[in-house]
This record gives structure tokens, C-alpha cells and sequence, in this order.
């Protein structure tokens, strides 16, 4: 998810909390909370008498762009969920069963042939747009154009593979695919051929990048003008400043309930420009159902006894990191680059987010747990497998070496309480290095677009990143690869700006393997990832867990590995 910093983290753990936290997490895996407003059945059947009500969702800052062919946050892609569709989605389950690939749009998972490089689906007929469109071929087609055409974060990792994407890529305006997905009304069929197997594909075809939407949308960012959905729910009104409203979308009939399951509440009310206190407080006192932002220190004490059987903790496969500007002073000097990683103190960055409950120190861009993680730790006191303690004495004399010193050096963190607590200990850390450090708090509404455009001249950044799908190229592929990098776009994930031809190839060859041999793979993601900590393009800080505070309203709590809590799934009275 993932895809993205918008998440907030906790400031502080508290005793209480942290056995909260063991209770929930155990149950996390079955996909419901322990608590007593969970389904007592577990049934995935639809429960009609709990259907209906208003559900109030609160947060700081709005995620920008509701385009879904745009927008990479987690904040927006957990409400796609239950708006749009793709040929295929993730089973809308709780635990492990959320990785599970399923047709949605698609009567049946794809005809794959002519050596796994053709997938042909049949369209389902009877699914209709909230415009009242019904959804055809012509719109599969559209939506794959316009990957391209917005200029889609990913559409240069996830979808280069497909047959007439490098034109696309070159001169988005023009894109046709022509040859690379094909529809046809009479058989009510589209094909989709690719320059080469890709054993991910139908993950990529599950991630709301790869939605289908009117054929007559917008060939660039919808922002703020939400476009017409098929799933349960659909936008009324949006205004970034202010509020989402999402309404039930009349023209929607179950067709999958693993893959798009009807909704329980009638609207869903979503509230920008909260303060974390305040969402707390309302979130207490029924005002609210959830809080997107999780909750500041001195609030911890008082939900992990009093409101705890409404706090739900999971652990999650993502990182958090800082990025370094390779192509820009200082660190476009290796040195430099090395000098940070070995100064920063992961334990420190742990106890701002939430001390040893909520994070674990991280040393390697693929989480632990993740296809093709190796426990390594390049940058810690003393080496070893994990990480131990920074080595400051290290970092000054690496830095004295690459000539940096005096340096100004601007750190561009989100404006909530724990990114910038963690961006204020950066930039303590790097005036003892001798850089002249300054900090940009900017609001989690436009932050993430910033630091991805190479305008901004930002030289480190504080982000993080949760998975889209489960497999090692989702990190590495997709942060650090020369394909994800466009300098002068907001869509530019790999925001160091790192391009490593030979690196390259060796994931190329990594993602060619996963298909016939996944031990082989894993073993040459493990190593891509060694050699690109050893380029040091970023600082890999804490992994985290997240908590979900609920309401006494709430029931039917599920989490989803995949894309976290199934918001459509929740009862509220």
C-alpha cells in the first residue's frame, strides 16, 4: 500500500497498550478483533439486520488526488476498496487468505497461453458504473490507455510489461496499446499480451492503479472530481480542505463477495483538519467511529485501559526510511550517503514512533518476514545480522572524508507530531555531522507529491512505504529502479532519484526467475537489496505495526494484510 507515508505512528508505548496489543495481534490473523462488538459468528455472509447508519471516519490531512489511477496512499486506497474494481482484486478477508487473488471484474481468473505471456479474461455482464453506464470491453480497454495517459506511478514497474507500453511511456498522449490489450464485445472478452512473462501480473492487476473507470474519463488527474466507481460506494463530494462523503452507489449488485462484498453502512462521512487529540477525544466519545492518524503520547495510557477493547494493533510488512538525493550536494557523494546510515540511531527513531511494541529497528529495505529478506545489517556498531547501535565516531569521519562538512541540507518530513519529531532528530543528527540542517514540515495533503518531484530540490526526505502485493520487487522494483524515476513529475516514486543499470538487471532477472524458481529469486532479491544498502540512496529507520482505534459504534472489525482495515466491512448503529 501501499504505497505510501500517509499513516501516522504512535509517539510513545505504554505498558497497558503493549498488552492490548498482544491480545489484538494474536487475533489479527483471523482477520476480526477480540473484542465484544466483533461478529460472534466470524460468518462472511452478509448480515442484513446490521446494515445501514452513517460511519464517521476522522483524520488530520485529506490524501490528495481521489484519482485511483493516481492517488498511491494507503489513506485512499483501503476507501477504493470498496469503490472500485479491477479484472481481478484481493479477497476482501481478514488475515493471511487477504493475499489470495480472486476475479472480480473477470468472470474467472485469466486464460494464461502462449508461454504466460497472454491473459484473456471474460468480462462479467450486468456490472454498471454509478453514472448508470453499463461497464464494457470498450472501458477495459480506456482504463489500460489510461494508466499511461495520467502518467500513473506505477505505469513504467507495474504495467511497462505489456505490449506497446514503451510507446506509451514515451508519448503517454498517443498511447493505444493497440497489440497489448484488446477487447472484444462479441465474446464480451479482453486480452492482454506481454513483451515477456510476468509471474506478478495478476498481482498488478489487483492494485487500484489498474481499476477499470468510464472510458470517457478524464486522460489526466481527476483530482478532486471523484470519477464514476462500480463497487458498493460511491463519492458525493470531496474537498480536500474539509471532507469526503461517500454514498452507497444505487447501481450496485453483489457479483463476488470475495471480491467486492456488499457494504454495511448507508454513507461513510470522512472529516479532514482534526487535530490528533481531537480525534481521540471524539473517537471516546462516539463522535466519531475511527481515526485514520494514530494516537499522541499522552492519550496511550487512557486506550490501553480504559478504551482498550476498542484499540486494534497489527503488524504490517513496511518501512519506514529516509531518502537521499543521490543527484544532488551533499549526497550525491556515496560518503556522504554512508555517513547517515551509519549515524542515525534506529532505537532513538523506534521510541518517537512508539517504542519496541509498535516498531522494530530496520537495517534492509525488504521487511523482515518479506519474500527475499536476509537479516543483514551493514550499518550498525560492531556488524552483525541485526542492528545493534550507530556508530557516530564512523559517520563524522566518513563525512570528513567526502569534504561535505558546512553543507546545507534541507529535511522535508510530514507536518503531524511523529513525522516531525523524527524529522527534528534528523536534523539534530545531521548538524553533529556538521551539515547545516533545516527542517520543511509540510501537510500530509501535498508532502508525498512533493519530495517525489525532482522541482522541489529536495535532498532528504522522511516517508515510508507499505506493500502493494506481496513480493520483493514491490520495494525494491518499484523505489529503486531507473524506470521509477521522472524527474519533473509528482509521480515519481523512487525519490532518491537512484538509477543503477546493473542493479537493474539483476532485478529484471530476479522478477524472470520468481516465475519458475521463487527460492532462486528470493536468494537474488536478498542480494539486490545488500548492494543497493551498500549505495546507501536511503536509510532504512523503523518497521511497524498500526493501530486502529474504533468507536463502541463499530462492529465486524477485519483486517486485511493486503490493504488493511475493510472499511465497508464495519457495522455501526
Amino acid at each position: 500500500m501501499s504505497r505510501t507515508t500517509g499513516r501516522g505512528a504512535l509517539a510513545a508505548a505504554t505498558v497497558a497498550l503493549a498488552l492490548t496489543a498482544t491480545a489484538c495481534s494474536s487475533s489479527a490473523d483471523s482477520g476480526s478483533s477480540a473484542g465484544p462488538s466483533a461478529s460472534a459468528s466470524g460468518s462472511t455472509a452478509f448480515q442484513a439486520q446490521h446494515k445501514g447508519g452513517t460511519l464517521k471516519l476522522v483524520a488530520h490531512a485529506a490524501a490528495g488526488s481521489f484519482d485511483p489511477q493516481v492517488n498511491y496512499t494507503l489513506q485512499y486506497w483501503q476507501l477504493f476498496q470498496s469503490m472500485y474494481d479491477g479484472l481481478l482484486a484481493f479477497k476482501k478477508v481478514g488475515g493471511q487468505e487477504s493475499f489470495t487473488v480472486v476475479p472480480d471484474l473477470a468472470t474467472a481468473l485469466p486464460k494464461v497461453t502462449n508461454g504466460g505471456k497472454t491473459y484473456t479474461f471474460t468480462l462479467r455482464k450486468g456490472v454498471t458504473f454509478s453514472n448508470g453506464k453499463a461497464l464494457t470491453t470498450d472501458d477495459v480497454v480506456a482504463s489500460f490507455q489510461r494508466i499511461f495517459k495520467v502518467s500513473s506511478p506505477t505505469a513504467g514497474t507495474f504495467y511497462n510489461g505489456i505490449v506497446g507500453a514503451d510507446a506509451c511511456l514515451r508519448t503517454p498522449a498517443s498511447c493505444t496499446l493497440a497489440k497489448g490489450v484488446i477487447g472484444d464485445a462479441k465474446t464480451n472478452t479482453v486480452t492482454v499480451n506481454l513483451t515477456a512473462a510476468d509471474p506478478e501480473f495478476e498481482y498488478k492487476l489487483a492494485v487500484p492503479h489498474a481499476v477499470v473507470v468510464p472510458k470517457d474519463s478524464p486522460t489526466k488527474d481527476a483530482g478532486t472530481k471523484p470519477l464514476p466507481s462500480t463497487g458498493p460506494y460511491m463519492a458525493a463530494s470531496y474537498d480536500p480542505n474539509r471532507a469526503l462523503k461517500l454514498v452507497r452507489n444505487p447501481h450496485f449488485k453483489e457479483w463476488s463477495r470475495e471480491a467486492e462484498p456488499q457494504g454495511y453502512p448507508d454513507v461513510i462521512d470522512y472529516t479532514f483538519g482534526q487535530t490528533v487529540e481531537s480525534e481521540v477525544t471524539a473517537v471516546e466519545n462516539g463522535q466519531a467511529d475511527w481515526m485514520f492518524d494514530a494516537p499522541p503520547a499522552d492519550r496511550l495510557n487512557e486506550i490501553g485501559t480504559k478504551y482498550a477493547s476498542q484499540a486494534h494493533v497489527n503488524p504490517l510488512t513496511a518501512f519506514w526510511y529516509a531518502t537521499l538525493n543521490v543527484n544532488m550536494a551533499p549526497f550525491d557523494n556515496k560518503l556522504a550517503r554512508q555517513a547517515i546510515n551509519w549515524a542515525v540511531d534506529r532505537s532513538a527513531v523506534v521510541r518517537l514512533y512508539g517504542g519496541t511494541n509498535l516498531a522494530s529497528p530496520a537495517c534492509t529495505i525488504l521487511p523482515p518476514g518479506f519474500p527475499g529478506h536476509v537479516d543483514s545489517c551493514d550499518y550498525t556498531k560492531g556488524g552483525g545480522t541485526t542492528w545493534k547501535a550507530a556508530d557516530l565516531a564512523k559517520a563524522k569521519a566518513l563525512v570528513k572524508q567526502s569534504g561535505t562538512a558546512g553543507q546545507e541540507v534541507g529535511i522535508v518530513t510530514q507536518d503531524d507530531d511523529v513525522n516531525k519529531s523524527i524529522g527534528q532528530y534528523l536534523q539534530s543528527l545531521l548538524t553533529q555531522l556538521g551539515y547545516k540542517a533545516t527542517l520543511k514540515p509540510l501537510s500530509g495533503n501535498i508532502q508525498f507529491t512533493y519530495i517525489q518531484n525532482t522541482k522541489n530540490k529536495v535532498q532528504l526526505a522522511l516517508t515510508s512505504w507499505y506493500q502493494d502485493y506481496p513480493a520483493a520487487s514491490d520495494f525494491l522494483n518499484v523505489l529503486l529502479s531507473c524506470a521509477s524515476y521522472h524527474p519533473g513529475s509528482d509521480s515519481s516514486i523512487n525519490i532518491s532519484g537512484f538509477c543503477d543499470k546493473g542493479v537493474d538487471a539483476k532485478m529484471q532477472s530476479a522478477m524472470k526467475s520468481s516465475g519458475t524458481d521463487k527460492a532462486s529469486a528470493d536468494k537474488q532479491w536478498g542480494a539486490v537489496d545488500q548492494e543497493i544498502m551498500g549505495e546507501s540512496p536511503v536509510v532504512p529507520l523503523i518497521n511497524p505495526k498500526m493501530i486502529d482505534f474504533t468507536s463502541t459504534r463499530v462492529g465486524n472489525y477485519r483486517f486485511s494484510k493486503q490493504f488493511y482495515m475493510l472499511v465497508g466491512q464495519l457495522w455501526v448503529k
